[in-house]
């Protein structure tokens, strides 16, 4: 008779450097199963993808065993990875911080294509591309010229808003400077002389 899972746990941990420390023993510690016998066989199935950071879905079942499954690594870390690049633009495809081949978006798709909903490998590419778009990364010959057009236009517009937003800054301190202009106060005297001209 089949074991019955009782919790199943993802966890993106680093190839071959798994260890009972946080962030693995913070999460697996409270499902109660040995974590030196997880550290070891994950590191163990592992090594060979060294450097990498690698998903891994964990069964636990009630009797305290457990099984797990590796995924491929995120498409994040593949494109920063193949790019160079510690991390992606926070401005999105408005602004590229580099640049990868088609070769390199081919080999990033055939590694993420078992856990992706694509039925070709093409399909795969396209997927890559858009998480690529929105990281700021340009594939050179597909969307290279696009996306710099796209940053160039980003950066225009950019600097008509500061422009503006100066303008406006200005405009309220002039305003301010008019409405604290000292208005003169009518003093007793020129109050006395006013009221005997009324008489």
């Amino acid at each position: 008779m089949a074991k019955e899972v009782v919790k199943k746990i993802k966890l993106e941990i680093q190839a071959g450097k798994a260890t009972p420390a946080p962030p693995v023993g913070t999460v697996l510690g409270p499902a109660g199963i040995n974590l030196q016998e997880f550290c070891t066989k994950f590191n163990d199935a592992t090594k060979d993808k060294m450097g990498d950071v690698v998903p891994c879905e964990i069964s636990i079942y009630e009797d305290r065993t457990f099984d797990f499954v590796l995924k491929t690594p995120p498409a994040g870390f593949l494109l920063k990875k193949f790019a160079k690049i510690q991390k992606g633009s926070s401005k999105g495809a408005n602004q590229v911080v580099a640049t990868i081949s088609e070769a390199d978006l081919r080999s990033i798709a055939e590694i993420k294509f078992p856990d992706l909903n694509a039925y070709t490998i093409e399909e795969a590419m396209n997927e890559i591309e858009g998480t690529a778009r929105n990281m700021g990364i340009a594939v050179s010959g597909r969307t290279d010229k696009e996306l710099q057009e796209q940053a160039k236009e980003a950066l225009e517009e950019e600097k008509e808003m500061a422009k503006r937003e100066a303008e406006l800054e200005a405009m309220e301190e002039e305003a301010k400077t008019e409405s604290s202009v000292d208005i003169p106060v009518i003093g007793e005297e020129e109050k006395e002389e006013t009221e005997e001209e009324s008489k």
